[in-house]
């Protein structure tokens, strides 16, 4: 058996706990806040919203308390928060495509970024190798980030909760501020991951078997 396969069998080792089902419950919530935002039903995508986020925050805390970590939720929990950040960027480019200046493109930047981590994990993967986990700037990128969009989404211009008792609406620099913080420390995070990746790649280069010529 390849280490490739013996890697995706390890994947289902002890894999029915309650950390990997409340990834699968946030991945299932994507569509529903997507559908959600869509049709301007802004308040329930917000409950949606803070419900994924939760089972984000919980997931790590329940499988590190009660002995629960499995190397699918290694794996399944990143999965999950680079699905959710992208569906809610993608939601943030629609919403901000119609105004002035340059926010939307800015918003592609997290596009590019979880490409790359995308694209990294699934050379780890065929190299037999398991992704790089998190480290310290990537999940203060990942909590910074979920603040400021959910605050986006709250309180920016048609925010779900705008015009709710005395609450107004942001103004556009300060969602610049927001998003120009988080995509720096996205890409902090990016370069963060880099040793992690070129290291074992490097090794794995060095030590496959060279054939000889005659």
């Amino acid at each position: 058996m390849s280490k490739f396969n013996e890697n995706v069998k390890d994947l289902f080792t002890n894999w029915n706990t309650i950390p990997n089902w409340m990834c699968f419950v946030r991945i299932a919530l994507i569509p529903v806040f997507s559908v959600l935002f869509v049709k301007e039903s802004y308040i329930a995508a917000f409950i949606v919203m803070i419900v994924a986020a939760l089972t984000d925050v919980f997931d790590g805390k329940i499988a590190r308390k009660y002995n629960m970590v499995s190397n699918l939720g290694k794996i399944l929990d990143p999965i999950a928060d680079k699905l959710s950040q992208i569906a809610i960027v993608v939601i943030l480019i629609v919403k901000f495509w119609s105004f002035d200046g340059p926010l939307k493109y800015l918003l592609f930047l997290f596009i590019f970024k979880e490409l790359v981590m995308v694209i990294a994990g699934a050379i780890l993967l065929s190299l037999g190798m398991r992704p790089v986990a998190a480290e310290v700037w990537g999940k203060v990128a990942t909590v910074v980030f979920y603040t400021f969009m959910i605050t986006i989404i709250a309180i920016g211009p048609s925010g779900a909760l705008v015009g709710v008792w005395f609450i107004k609406a942001l103004p556009m620099p300060v969602i610049y501020v927001m998003v120009v913080i988080s995509a720096i420390l996205a890409f902090v995070s990016l370069f963060g991951y880099a040793p992690g990746f070129l290291r074992p790649v490097s090794y794995t280069h060095l030590t496959l078997p060279t054939t000889s010529r005659v």
